[in-house]
C-alpha cells in the first residue's frame, strides 16, 4: 500500500467536505461512515507525492499509541487509490486470512461481514456470511453497506472489478513473501487506525522467524534436509511464494525450488528428487476417491522407496496456518521447522 500525500488537495476536500457533506463519495457516509470512494483521489495531479506504506508514514506517536491521520489516500496491491474521511467503521472481509488480520488488529466490532469459509477466530461463526472467495455474493455485500471491503489473492481480477462497479470500496492484498504479509497488517493497521495493533503484532511475527533461524542456524548447507509439500492433491509450490520461503527459512531445500507458483507435481520427480521430509496439509481428502491426502501421498507407485516415507518423516500440518498469509503464518513457520528438524526447533 502507498499513502499518498498532498496538503492543498486534503484541505481543498476539507473544505468540499464541510459544504457538501459526502459530496463525490461512492457510498452512503450516513451508513459507511467514511468516504473510501476508490475515484475519490482521482483527480489528484500527477504531482501527489509518495511515501512508505509503513505506519510511520502516517502519522505520529501520541503519548505511546500512533494514530492515523484523516483525510487518508492509500492504494492497494492493484493500484487502485481510496481516500478515507475517518476509520472504516463497517468492514467486511471476503478472505479467511485477511479477516484474521482484521481480528488480529481488535476490529471485531467493526467487521459485518465475513466469506462462507471463515472459521477462525472462534467469533467469525457469528459474523454474516457474505459467499465465497473467488466469487462472493454482491447482494450480500451491499446490503451491509460496508465503507470497505477487503479480499484477498484469491479473488480474480474480473470479480475485483465487478464488485468496484457496484460502487464497493475493495481493497486488494497480493501477498508473495512473509514480509508482503507483515506489511499488509501494518497497512490495514493504517488504515483501520490500528497502527499501534499492527506493530505489536509484527513485532511477534518477527520474533517467530527469528527463533526458527537461530534454531537452523548450525545446519550446514551440505545437511539440509530435502523438503517436498504437498498442499491439494497432485499441487506443491515452487519459488516466488511465500510456501516456499517457510521451507527455505526453516533450513530445508524445497525440491520444487526449481519451478515458479503453484504447479502440479511430477510424480516421477519427486521419486527421483527423493525428499528427506515431506509436508501434507491435514484435513484434506480427495473428492473422487475419498482418500486423505496422506493416503494418496503414500499409495502412490515407487513412493515407498522415497526416504521420507521410508524413514517415517511424511508430516501433516494444518493447512489454514500453512496456506493463510496472515498473522498465523510464522505459527506456520514454526510447525515447518519442527516438522524439518524436530531436534533442532523445540
Amino acid at each position: 500500500m502507498k499513502i499518498l500525500r498532498n496538503w492543498g488537495l486534503i484541505l481543498t476536500a476539507a473544505l468540499l467536505l464541510a459544504l457538501v457533506a459526502g459530496c463525490g463519495s461512492k457510498n452512503d457516509e450516513t451508513n459507511a461512515g467514511a468516504s473510501g470512494s476508490p475515484s475519490a483521489s482521482a483527480s489528484a495531479p500527477a504531482a501527489t507525492e509518495s511515501a512508505s506504506a509503513s505506519p510511520s508514514a502516517s502519522a505520529p506517536a501520541s503519548e505511546g499509541a500512533k494514530k492515523t491521520e484523516y483525510p487518508l489516500t492509500v492504494q492497494d496491491a492493484t493500484g487502485q487509490t481510496f481516500t478515507f474521511d475517518k476509520a472504516p467503521e463497517r468492514i467486511v472481509s471476503t478472505s479467511p486470512a485477511e479477516t484474521e488480520i482484521l481480528f488480529a488488529l481488535g476490529l471485531g466490532d467493526k467487521i459485518v461481514g465475513v466469506s462462507d469459509y471463515d472459521n477462525y477466530p472462534e467469533e467469525t461463526k457469528d459474523k454474516q456470511k457474505v459467499g465465497g472467495i473467488t466469487k462472493p455474493n454482491e447482494e450480500a455485500i451491499v446490503g451491509l453497506t460496508p465503507d470497505l471491503v477487503v479480499t484477498g489473492i484469491s479473488m480474480p481480477d474480473e470479480v475485483v472489478q465487478k464488485l468496484r462497479g457496484l460502487k464497493l470500496n475493495l481493497y486488494k492484498t497480493e501477498p508473495k513473501t512473509l514480509d508482503d504479509i507483515m506489511q499488509d497488517i501494518l497497512d490495514l493497521g493504517v488504515v483501520t487506525d490500528r497502527q499501534t495493533e499492527a506493530e505489536a503484532l509484527v513485532a511477534s511475527m518477527k520474533e517467530d522467524v527469528k527463533k526458527v533461524q537461530d534454531a537452523v542456524a548450525s545446519v550446514k548447507p551440505e545437511e539440509k534436509k530435502k523438503v517436498y509439500v504437498e498442499f491439494a492433491p497432485g499441487w506443491t509450490v515452487g519459488k516466488g511464494e511465500f510456501m516456499d520461503e517457510l521451507i527455505t527459512i526453516a533450513g530445508g531445500v524445497n525440491i520444487a525450488g526449481d519451478t515458479t507458483g503453484w504447479n502440479e507435481i511430477s510424480e516421477e520427480k519427486i521419486v527421483q528428487s527423493n525428499p528427506d521430509v515431506i509436508l501434507f496439509t491435514l484435513g484434506v481428502t480427495d473428492d473422487k476417491s475419498g482418500k486423505t491426502l496422506e493416503e494418496i501421498i503414500r499409495g502412490r507407485s515407487g513412493w515407498d522407496q522415497i526416504a521420507a516415507i521410508k524413514n517415517g518423516r511424511v508430516v501433516g500440518v494444518d493447512q489454514d496456518i500453512l496456506s493463510r498469509p496472515g498473522p498465523r503464518i510464522t505459527q506456520g513457520l514454526l510447525d515447518v521447522a519442527k516438522a524439518i528438524y524436530p531436534d533442532l526447533v523445540k
